[in-house]
Order: C-alpha cells, then structure tokens, then sequence
C-alpha cells in the first residue's frame, strides 16, 4: 500500500523566519494538529472512500454512503460533524474542484481576481500560482499539503483551496477537524 506522512509546520520555525502571523491565522482556525500531527495514512483507501461517495440531501439531515474493502459506511451529517468536531448545524456542502457556486462567502469572480491579482479578469477560473503573492503562494502551499493534502498537480489551486486561502486570510473560520 502506498502510505504517505502528513506534514508538519514547526512553530519556531516559522516564528524564526517572520511568519508568527501565519501561526496567528492557523491558530484562529484551531488547525493546529492538522500541521502537528504525524499519522501514516492508506492513500488507497481514502480513495476509495472519496471516489464512492453519495451525499444524499434529506430535509432535516445530509447523509454520506460510501464503502471501503467491502465494507457499507453510511453516517449523517451530525454523526460527521461529531466525529471530526465540528459544528454540524448547517448539513454537508461539496467545494467540488470545477464547481464556482456562488454564497454570501464564496464570490468566484472576486476570489479569483484577489488570488490571480489581475482586477481586470471577467470570469471565475483556477489560479496558477506563479500568479500569486509570495505570501499566498506560501498560503496556498500550507492548505494543499496540510488542510486538504493531496498528490498531483500543485501549482494551480482549485476554487475549494481560493475558498480555503480566502476564509484563512479574512479569518473565517472554517469547519475542519480540529
């Protein structure tokens, strides 16, 4: 089985080399131990976990189906918001990587401006992050190896990373494990 280590950020480091605020920012989101934490994780499986998801929208709750190696798993929204720590409240919502729906946080057409800095742009589209400030390239580098790591292509953010970058940067917090 492919297994990968998550990432660590080591606080002095950063505190050392002038980024004591990025720690006051991934403090105000209560993600330290998504940049602490050292666990082996099965590649293989949390791809199979996310590839056969359903998320089925009920009118009081969300519930996710899914399996792994044979196995059934189907939890509501609550259960989910439970297991990770977060508030569940509000059901699931999918940032799936094409999908630039608009909300009262998310506006595609001025994320995209902010992270590409080209206030000229007309349409909503992924950023490259040659196309970045140092500080959001480093920013952005931070969401894709400890918020939602993953392996391929790493020098376009998806619109779900801008939306992460974003509510880090403007301090909304955001409902990741904690």
């Amino acid at each position: 089985k492919r297994v990968i280590r998550s990432k660590i950020v080591r606080e002095g480091w950063m505190k050392d080399n002038g980024l004591s605020n990025v720690m006051e920012l991934i403090k105000r989101q209560k993600w330290e131990n998504l940049f602490k934490r050292r666990e082996l994780v099965h590649v293989d499986s949390v791809k199979k976990f996310y590839a056969r998801m359903t998320v089925i929208h009920l009118k009081k709750k969300d519930v996710v189906k899914t399996s792994v190696k044979g196995v059934a798993i189907e939890f509501d929204h609550l259960k989910l918001a439970s297991i990770l720590g977060i508030p569940g409240n509000n059901g699931i919502y999918k940032y799936i990587k094409d999908v630039w729906e608009e909300s009262k946080y998310t506006k595609p057409l001025q994320i995209t401006r902010k992270f590409a800095n080209d206030e000229t742009l007309t349409a909503a589209r992924r950023v490259k992050s040659g196309e970045m400030k140092p500080f959001q390239r480093f920013i952005h580098f931070l969401v894709m190896k400890n918020v939602v790591p993953r392996f391929g292509k790493r020098d376009t953010s998806s619109f779900m990373d801008l939306i992460y970058m974003d509510h880090l940067m403007t301090w909304r917090l955001v409902n990741l494990p904690r």
